[in-house]
């Protein structure tokens, strides 16, 4: 019978034979258990130096533009995503600053973090050492964790939200503490703020609560403060929703109306979940929902099996991008460190396996992962992906490059503002003190935003996103410089225009290949046209 963590400490007696367990272990599994977090923790501490020695060889990717900027324009919801990034990067920018290595500098200890809550909740399933192993080298190594903490985005901290109250639900449930639900409802109201889609996953632990035993805890008032507390914290973004008339939704509807995201039915979005884990991975983290969900041990905690469950179904009923269901996988990684960590101890003839299955996984995590780091020159990478039989994914209908979209938009930002800076200064003076850059694209807008100082050029303006708020500035339209406009967009809106030079960056993305256009006149004033121009996509 396993011994309650704390009964021996309540009554006063701690006797050789009662010690204190750990997460259902008996003392004899506590050196394990404590050399496998160990090991975790050397295995995060590895994620970190990954990250941090091959993120700055590229180039800054368009989203981090926009993120600078928002971060600039601090408020309690943005267009198109929560509020929290935008702040943690305020406060990074202040201490550290704005170099690539600095600004990436939150995203690799968030995949160090995502490795070692790993380790934690592979030992709250009473997981020991090859478990610990196995779970944290499976994440560590996974392309798609790998790729979602390269760079500056919400996606790289969702997963600390989301694994950190499932270790804090395993907790509750091996101690029977239902008081640390409390905890649960911070981290998942802090990560509403960091992203919508937690809201997704709430659900679908509700689920997994309210169809096994663990419905006991809904009946405490803690899961109901718990709940209190997530709420409080997502409302200051609820609030600024409804004041600026829902605009997430208001954008994610366009986004669904048009068919910009690549839509996969359900046997190809599994195969991406799949290819995205590393597919050797695929006998691990399988293996997880299958110990969760049948296995005589791992059915205690059933709850996270149907909460994976209702969370893939949800996904594939919404149509939602693959890499949505990414920050739950380590939780399953970790059940499948156990589930293969208690096959091998009770077949002892199978005990080769704990050597194959590391010896066969690990090296294609290791070979995969310049599909997601920037360790290739561009120009090798999609000869490398072809080695491998891979073509490039896409997850948005328009999207196309000559590499990987997340590769592409780390390049031709700063020769692009380079020679939007030779159109600026090539005019008049008097002209010139009136010109605004009016880009079409918030990475164009970002990019003049952040490179544009150098030049002398004025901050951008652009009617897409978040930049719609900030509005036309002082510029009426007089005199613009079009960035990512149509020659017969331009001659619709202007009363004359100059055509200037044409962009075609290498490695960026399709889209980045336009001509400059220089505006003489916008047939209504800015501010009222402003309205008409706004797109959110």
């Amino acid at each position: 019978m396993p011994i309650d963590r704390n009964s021996d400490i309540v009554a006063g007696v701690t006797t050789p034979q009662q010690a204190p367990s750990i997460a259902g272990h008996t003392a004899d599994d506590r050196a394990s258990s404590s050399t496998g977090i160990a090991i975790a923790g050397a295995l995060a501490a590895v994620a970190v130096l990954l990250q941090m020695l091959t993120n700055g060889r590229y180039g800054y990717f368009r989203d981090e533009l926009y993120f600078i900027a928002t971060s600039n324009h601090l408020a309690f919801g943005y267009v198109d995503f929560a509020p929290l990034s935008s702040f943690l990067l305020k406060i990074s920018r202040t201490l550290f600053g704005t170099s690539l290595h600095a600004l990436r500098l939150l995203p690799a200890l968030a995949f160090g973090g995502e490795v070692l809550l790993t380790g934690f909740i592979a030992r709250e399933l009473r997981g020991k050492t090859f478990a610990i192993f196995l779970a944290c080298g499976s994440v560590l190594l996974g392309p798609a964790f790998v790729g979602e903490t390269t760079r500056y985005s919400m996606n790289a901290f969702e997963p600390l939200f989301w694994m950190g109250c499932v270790y804090v639900l395993l907790r509750a449930i091996n101690d029977n503490r239902p008081q640390l639900l409390i905890w649960c409802g911070v981290l998942l109201g802090l990560g509403i703020e960091n992203k919508h889609s937690t809201m997704f996953f709430i659900f679908a632990l509700l689920v997994g609560l309210v169809a096994t035993k663990e419905r006991r805890l809904l009946r405490t008032k803690w899961f109901w403060m718990a709940l209190g507390i997530t709420v409080l914290l997502a409302m200051p973004n609820f609030v600024w929703q409804v004041r600026h008339g829902f605009p997430t939704y208001v954008d994610l509807s366009n986004v669904k109306r048009t068919h910009k995201n690549v839509e996969l039915p359900p046997l190809p979005f599994l195969k991406q979940q799949v290819m995205r884990l590393n597919p050797l991975a695929a006998v691990i983290w399988i293996g997880g929902v299958g110990f969760l969900l049948f296995h005589r041990d791992g059915k205690r905690y059933r709850v996270l099996g149907i909460t994976y469950l209702a969370f893939l179904l949800l996904m594939m009923g919404l149509k939602a991008k693959d890499y949505y269901l990414t920050p739950i996988y380590p939780m399953l990684f970790a059940a499948g460190g156990v589930f293969w960590e208690e096959i091998t101890q009770l077949r002892p003839r199978l005990a080769w396996v704990r050597v194959a299955i590391p010896l066969v996984v690990f090296p294609l995590g290791i070979a995969l992962l310049p599909f997601n780091l920037p360790v290739l020159a561009p120009q090798n990478i999609a000869p490398y992906m072809a080695k491998f039989g891979f073509k490039q994914s896409q997850t948005e209908v328009a999207h196309s490059g000559p590499l990987p979209q997340h590769f592409s938009d780390e390049f031709g930002w700063p020769e692009m503002v380079q020679t939007v800076a030779g159109v600026y200064n090539s005019l008049p003076s008097d002209v010139r003190a009136k010109t605004g850059v009016l880009a079409g694209n918030y990475g164009e807008a970002g990019a003049i935003d952040f490179f544009g100082s150098q030049y002398g050029l004025p901050k951008a303006i652009s009617a897409h996103q978040n930049y719609y708020y900030w509005g036309p500035r002082q510029y009426t339209g007089e005199s613009l410089i079009l960035l990512q406009w149509s020659r017969s967009g331009a001659q619709r809106w202007c009363n004359s225009v100059d055509e200037g030079p044409t962009l075609n960056p290498e490695w960026g993305m399709a889209e980045e290949h336009y001509t400059i256009w220089i505006c003489h006149g916008f047939k209504m004033p800015l501010d009222q046209a402003w309205d008409r121009l706004k797109h959110w996509n």
